[in-house]
């Protein structure tokens, strides 16, 4: 992965601070997954600004700071990222900046509820928002970060917080229902790359993908072909495209299926490291969520 930054700009940020004076407090956030739960938690908190440098459709394993992204980061009051590399290279800037206003929200979760993808070092899989109960056990997490920037407002952060994780359980379990209609010997959840592993895990479906947890990992011939004899072989009817992820990887995926005889459709867009578009349901966590089981249960069931 190239440079995120260049060094000058490096500088810029690591010695920048925000201005003495202003109107409200800056909050800025990785992603956009990560700026619609901070955007939850502080609702009827006045002067309160929550940012996100990554829009709808990024990709964050591959993101490259801009100097927009730069001075926002600059004039933070407080910086949320994930953590876990999901924010790649970038993620070494972010380790520099000052630590008392930068928190990395996956992190603080009790590394035996993650999913460990290397045996060799402590390397887990990002994607925690998929198990709502974890994504819950992350916002309880940052309520508490959040009553220290307001102490004043620690009783509305609570029940902010336990609004949205009445939420999160509501929703666990209709989606358990959902997926529950797709018969059991179809229930195998086919993306570019190896975004859906707790998700799996929370709703009892397979999950592969062609390319590891994160995008940089590349993808050859063979791995196309093994997937395909494996699809093939279980009558898989549909797989699915990121709306953060070329479709070139399950389009190859798609051909060389028909290649050997079977009839493999697109089951649809997926949303994986990124919400969809602004003041759209999917451009909502919970909205997005929902849009991810219909299509999923949909496309597998038939």
């Amino acid at each position: 992965m190239r440079r995120l930054l260049s060094l000058g700009l490096l500088g810029f940020l690591l010695s920048c601070q925000a201005p003495e004076t202003k109107d409200s407090i800056q909050i800025v956030c990785t992603t956009g997954i990560l700026g619609d739960l901070v955007a939850e938690l502080v609702e009827g908190i006045d002067s309160v600004e929550v940012h996100s440098l990554m829009g709808p459709g990024t990709d964050p394993h591959l993101y490259k700071a801009s100097q927009g992204d730069v001075f926002l980061l600059s004039k933070g009051d407080l910086i949320i990222y994930h953590g876990l590399h999901l924010e790649g290279k970038m993620q070494t800037v972010l380790e520099k900046l000052d630590e008392g206003k930068v928190y990395a929200a996956a992190e603080a979760l009790n590394p035996q509820k993650l999913i460990q993808v290397s045996d060799y070092d402590n390397t887990y899989d990002p994607h925690v928002w998929f198990d709502l109960k974890l994504w819950a056990e992350l916002s309880l997490n940052l309520q508490s970060r959040l009553v220290k920037m307001f102490p004043d407002q620690k009783a509305l952060l609570k029940s902010n917080a336990h609004r949205y994780r009445k939420t999160l359980d509501s929703l666990h379990n209709w989606a358990t229902t959902k997926i529950k209609e797709i018969p059991e010997n179809q229930r195998v959840l086919i993306t570019a790359h190896d975004a859906f592993k707790y998700f799996g895990a929370a709703f009892n479906i397979e999950v592969r993908g062609l390319q590891g947890i994160s995008t940089t990992a590349e993808f050859g011939i063979r791995d196309v072909s093994d997937l395909a004899n494996f699809i093939s072989e279980q009558k898989i009817p549909a797989i699915f495209v990121e709306s953060s992820v070329s479709p070139r990887a399950i389009e190859a995926v798609i051909e060389a299926s028909g290649r050997k005889g079977h009839e493999l459709h697109l089951g649809g867009e997926l949303y994986s490291d990124a919400l969809g578009e602004a003041k759209t349901t999917e451009g909502h966590f919970t909205g997005m969520f929902i849009h991810n089981v219909n299509t999923i249960s949909e496309a597998l069931k038939k």
